[in-house]
């Protein structure tokens, strides 16, 4: 299918605007920008989770043409530090064999399967979601700060993964902090103002 895999125009909300861009299929895209300027909120307004108006599309399907349960299943955000609905770290991973074959790819002991989530470092509740987010298959990943609890070599195993999920077609848009891994990961990259985003070279 020609076109982009996700298009966003025109939107504004809490993180100001208006904001525009798009993702290819198996594209990585690089939001960058001052702290606290709004990129954490950017992605909740395209994962439709916090009010905000403008045109998004998911292959050439408008937001407003599908339920939101079922665009942000799609359109899916992973927040720097991602919210846990069970007590245990199984109760949230399905299908259990997808989880158990990624495990190893960013360095987490089986063990942890069956840890309460409580147990679990900042880094390893990062990895776990990561984890959780891809084996329910999204189009579009929404990265929020995603190594940031991470050392490098454990973030270049997850860049690692990243490269094999926009091979197999999925687009990922991240917000990163991290200079050299920006420049590691991205495509294209967008510097963020309150007033819109502006495409920079990388």
């Amino acid at each position: 299918m020609s076109g982009p895999l996700l298009a966003v125009n025109g939107l504004r909300g809490l993180a100001g605007g208006p904001f525009a861009l798009t993702l290819a299929r198996g594209e990585c895209v690089v939001i960058s920008g001052a702290s606290g300027i709004g990129k954490s909120l950017l992605l909740r307004m395209i994962a439709d989770l916090d009010p905000n108006e403008g045109q998004l599309s998911l292959d050439g399907v408008s937001r407003e043409a599908m339920p939101a349960p079922h665009w942000r299943r799609q359109v899916m955000y992973n927040p720097a530090e991602p919210g846990w609905w069970a007590e245990r770290v199984s109760a949230h991973m399905a299908p259990r064999e997808a989880a158990l074959a990624l495990l190893p790819r960013l360095g987490l002991a089986e063990a942890l399967l069956e840890a309460p989530v409580t147990q679990l470092s900042t880094g390893e509740r990062q990895r776990m979601a990561l984890i959780r987010a891809i084996i329910r298959q999204p189009r579009v990943l929404l990265l929020d700060e995603p190594a940031s609890a991470l050392d490098e070599a454990t973030a270049l195993k997850m860049e690692a993964l990243f490269a094999e999920l926009t091979a197999s077609g999925m687009g990922l848009l991240v917000v990163t902090h991290n200079e050299a891994q920006a420049g590691r990961i991205a495509h294209r990259r967008y510097e963020m103002s309150n007033t819109g985003l502006c495409e920079r070279p990388l």
